[in-house]
């Protein structure tokens, strides 16, 4: 086995090395056919040792964590949380290609931390801030607007207190991450 399928391994938590390439997790990935990476390729990028390969495709920023992946495989493999390891490793990089997906990414999370759902409107205008692409997809947001497929007020789940604990729990374990790498 590879260092790098190894550490991937134990940072994930997955049994990455048990994938036998069935695509089953791809045949049921509802973003699949918009990146350029999909979930079996992933796994197997892994298994090859292709860490620069991995870490620089703008595809592991498109996985929308459904877990529809390890629901399918017959390992069980959950390749959301392996992407999340691999997302780690790219941000830890001074070269993180595309840099305006990291920052999609996170104004995700922080629309879904502060709604307890995607407030999709308010998440888009937190990107704009952020990237500074003030302009870009103006006509599409119009149309997106016009046709009712953006709301101007969030609309929230009944009990955010369950994730914002997530969001603590997340909190908590990257300090402990974070502490655990200053001791070794």
């Amino acid at each position: 086995m590879n260092d790098f399928l190894e550490s991937l391994e134990a940072e994930s938590g997955q049994p990455i090395s048990r994938c036998y390439q069935c695509k089953k997790c791809t045949g049921g990935c509802p973003v699949s056919s918009f990146t350029d990476i999909k979930p079996h390729q992933v796994v197997r990028l892994a298994q090859l040792d292709r860490q620069e390969q991995l870490v620089t495709s703008p595809g592991i920023w498109f996985c929308t964590g459904c877990k529809t992946c390890q629901a399918r495989c017959p390992n069980g493999i959950d390749i959301s949380a392996v992407l999340d390891a691999v997302k780690a490793r790219a941000l830890s990089r001074e070269d993180v290609p595309l840099e305006q997906l990291p920052a999609f990414h996170d104004c995700f999370l922080a629309s879904v931390k502060r709604h307890g759902r995607v407030f999709e409107l308010g998440m888009v205008a937190g990107y704009k801030l952020r990237s500074k692409k003030w302009t870009e997809d103006k006509e599409l947001g119009a149309r997106m607007f016009f046709k009712g497929k953006l709301s101007l007020l969030p609309h929230r789940i009944s009990n955010r207190r369950q994730i914002r604990e997530i969001f603590e729990i997340e909190k908590a374990f990257r300090r402990e991450i974070e502490g655990g790498k200053d001791d070794e």
